[in-house]
This record gives structure tokens, sequence and C-alpha cells, in this order.
């Protein structure tokens, strides 16, 4: 629904019925200001009944008196304005977004008693209501279960003292939130739908913000020397694709800032096949490309002061009678073998060349990649965190920075020589998986192959990516992590 959230800003505004939501923070006097909406004394009463104490993200929604002007009232509390942080306000948007129900008309009245309401705050709370807002139901024909009619529209109207800077703000934000859907809706998409020539058109679109975009073929990247990336697509009747996507908005010389994805857009394990129970989650083994793209999204329309490059290794794993082998062996672009001992761990093959391509043709700052790399993250730290990988001490703390500001949240994992060993191979220079035992390491120290002495990280998002918790800013399968994240990273630290 987030495309159906009309949002503005203005100084004051005359409510006719809908919903007034007002803030509160619990060591304010009382609530935001309703200018007409409703009386305070009216919101007391209704506290003092609800023993409502404003802690934070805790809701009062009550049925307005027969003479205010709102039909209905929620009051969202804030708690202590002491502290309130930056991704506060985007909670505070996501709580007052999942209240609008039936309501086609909102007021939101920002300026709470004891608290100090910036623009970028008003365009935070703005965002974490078209974060929360959204919803993938484009092959749904009939109603939602409650009863919301897909084409409706709901114009949302923000109340500050701020609202001609909150207006300017919230271009950039609004970037952000269309790069961040871009993103789920990518991960939502049915494979039937999304195979890697639909992915790549996808990526060419940005050109309509001023990025310039290649596309490889199968060909294209047999010239190149790709084996392993091919080796992954070989069992497919779906052709593989490398995106390039470039975006040039910083000084002509500057190195730019480089973001590779794993873009398998469904993964049966190929030969290695994974067991039948869970297997149509694997169409959300693109996450990383489509962090990718959302951010390249974001960079473009928000017209970033930097030079960027997103690459997108595109492809599908599937056991036909083509595919490849346990027991093959392949050459990557950089010239390295790799013995496959296990075609389920396609990702880092098509990563190793990904990564490989950047940093030959871009020769960047530094590389990012992301990927739903392996389960095993998943057993190291669950959905709360996605995995770091670094070679870069400064890359990796700019990294967590970054995470906590967003709350899209990384904790760092080891590399070292002796997990090294561990994918060392009998009959080529590596093979690709290192067993059981620390398989999220292995996985980055053969990733780590391919980068040279670039600074790098990895990120492992396969916890947070899909099938992630429910936030205040979101409540569907595809949680569109690692945009945020990374065009936080990227503001705060490489713009300029």
């Amino acid at each position: 629904m987030s495309d159906k959230l009309e949002v503005g800003f203005a100084r004051s505004v005359s409510v006719k019925g809908g919903l007034a939501v007002l803030l509160q923070a619990k060591d304010g006097d009382g609530p935001s200001s309703a200018d007409g909406a409703i009386t305070a004394g009216a919101v007391a009463r209704a506290a003092g009944i609800a023993e409502f104490k404003a802690k934070s993200m805790g809701v009062l929604d009550f049925i307005a008196p027969e003479d205010a002007a709102a039909d209905r009232v929620v009051v969202v509390g804030l708690g202590a304005s002491s502290d309130l942080v930056a991704y506060d306000w985007f909670r505070a948007g996501g709580t007052a977004a999942s209240k609008i129900g039936s309501s086609s008309a909102v007021a939101v009245f920002l300026d709470a008693p004891g608290v100090e309401v910036s623009a970028a705050n008003a365009a935070d709370f703005a965002a974490g209501m078209l974060l929360r807002a959204y919803k993938f139901d484009k092959y749904k024909t009939k109603r939602d279960k409650d009863g919301e009619e897909k084409d409706k529209k709901v114009k949302v109207t923000i109340v500050t003292a701020a609202a001609a800077d909150a207006k300017k703000a919230f271009a950039d934000a609004q970037a952000v939130v269309a790069g961040a859907i871009l993103a789920r809706d990518l991960v939502n998409e049915p494979p039937n739908v999304l195979g890697p020539v639909e992915f790549a058109a996808k990526a060419k679109e940005l050109e309509k913000l001023g990025a310039e975009v290649e596309i490889l073929d199968e060909k294209d990247m047999r010239k190149l020397g790709m084996g392993a990336l091919l080796g992954v697509a070989q069992g497919s009747s779906r052709p593989p694709r490398l995106a390039v996507i470039q975006w040039k908005g910083g000084k002509a010389k500057a190195k730019p800032v480089a973001f590779v994805g794993k873009g398998v857009v469904f993964d049966t394990g190929g030969i290695s096949i994974k067991p039948a129970g869970g297997m149509e989650d694997m169409k959300g083994d693109m996450g990383g490309a489509a962090a990718v793209i959302g951010l390249m999204h974001a960079l473009a329309a928000r017209k970033a002061k930097v030079n960027a490059v997103g690459i997108l290794g595109l492809v599908e794993n599937m056991p036909d009678g083509n595919a490849q082998r346990p027991g093959d062996i392949v050459t990557s672009m950089s010239g390295q073998t790799i013995e496959i001992i296990n075609t389920d761990a396609e990702g880092r093959l098509v990563l190793g060349d990904a990564l490989w391509y950047c940093n030959e043709r871009f020769n960047p700052a530094f590389m990012i990649n992301l990927a739903t790399l392996t389960g095993a993250v998943l057993v190291a730290l669950g959905t709360q965190h996605a995995g770091l990988f670094s070679n870069d001490d400064t890359l990796s703390d700019n990294l967590l920075k970054a995470g906590l500001h967003t709350q899209e949240k990384l904790w760092r994992l080891p590399l070292a020589p002796e997990y090294d060993k561990l994918i060392d191979s009998k009959f080529a220079d590596m093979k690709n998986t290192g067993g059981r035992n620390a398989g999220a390491i292995t996985a980055a120290q053969f990733l780590q192959r391919f980068v040279k002495d670039t600074p790098w990280a990895h990120l492992d998002v396969a916890g947070t990516a899909m099938a992630s918790p429910a936030t205040e800013i979101s409540t569907t399968w595809a949680s569109g992590f690692g945009v945020r994240l990374l065009d936080e990273l990227v503001r705060a630290n490489y713009e300029g």
C-alpha cells in the first residue's frame, strides 16, 4: 500500500473527519497539539481511562467524541525524549501507518511538547510510514482478509513547524524508500516471473534516473572466462546475465565505490538438490542483488555526490542433464581453478567471477558484496544481524556504525589462514565448500581469494533479507535489507 500513501507536509491543516495521529513523549506535557482536530481534554480523558503512559511505540487508539473534527485518534508514544534516536522516527512513522485501517485521510501532528522535531526527523517519520505501508499484493485478485481495497488512496498530511525543510529532506528519504521497496518487490516476485533476463531488464530501467547500465550476456561472459558463474547457470534453460550499473555523481577522477550482489533467481541446489520443504523460499536467493539494485536506485534518485558501481551476477541453479556435477573442476575469470564439491554452494561461484570482474575493470576504492550465502550464518546469528567479514578495519567499522544508525545490524565474524586451509583442494586451487564446520567463514574465505588487496567486505544476509522478523517498518516477507544500510554508509563517509 506504500504507493497508495500520498504524503505531504504543512504547518497547519483543517481536519474534516479521518484519522488524527498525535505524538507524546513519556516526559512531555501531553501529546502534540491537534490543531482543532480534537480537544486536549478529550485526549487526556482517553489516556487516563486506558492508562496510556507514552512508552516507546505504545499506542492509544480511540474513537473521537461526536463534537471532534476527526473521526479517530491515535496517540503514538515516543518514550523519554532524551532517549530518542533517528531510527525511532522511522519506528513512530511505521507504528502510525499500522493504525490507518479504513481511513482515507490522515493528519499527523508531529510537534510534541518537550520534543525537538527537525526536518530530518519529519522525513524519517514519513519514510517509516511508507515502508510499513508496503504490501506485495499484485497477484491477489480479491480484497485482503481485512477487507481493504487494493486501490484505496490515503492522503497523509504531516503537520510540523519544520514543514518547508521537511519537504526537501523527504525528497532524499523518498529516494531511499523507493530503493528499499524495489528490493522488496524483486525478492517477493515469483520465480516464474523473475528470471535473469527479467532482472537485468529491471537494472536497465535505472537509465531513466541517469545511471549507465550494461548487460553482459552468456557470450560476453564466456569471452571473459567466467567459468565459475557460467558453471552454475549451465543447468538452466534461462540464460545468465551480468548487469553493470554505474552512477557517476562524484568527481571525474575519483575512484568508485563498488557493490556486488548475488542474484540466484531460484536455487534448487542443482544436482546436490535441496529438500522439498521450504524450497519455495529460494526465490529469495537473489536478495543480495536486490539490495544492490535498490541501493543504486537510491543513489541515482537522490543524485548522490559519489561515483558508484553496482554489479549483479544473475543466474538460475537448476538440476537438468547439462548441470554441473560434484567433482567437476571449473576455471574462474581469475584463472584460479575450483573443484565443485557441492552444487548447492553456488553463490560464491557467481560472486567470485563478479568480484574479480569488478576489481579488474573499475579499480574501486572498496568492494562490498551482499549475498544470501549460507545457512550457517543463520545458525550463528539468527535473524537479528547479518554476518560481516572484511579485510579492512576502517570499512568494517564504517559498516557497523551505519548498521547501528539504520538498525540493519551487522556482526563481524573472523577471517584467518587456519579457516582458509579448509577450502584447499587435492585436485584444484580450491574447493567450493569447506564442510559443515565454520560454513559461513569458509564461504567468506573463498570470496577473499577473488579480491586481491582491495578493501572488501562480505555481508551474508541469509537471515535478514527474507523471512526476517516483523518490525515497525517491515511486515513483509522480503525486508529490503541492505539498501538503507549502504546508503547511510555512502552518505556518512564517501560523498563530497
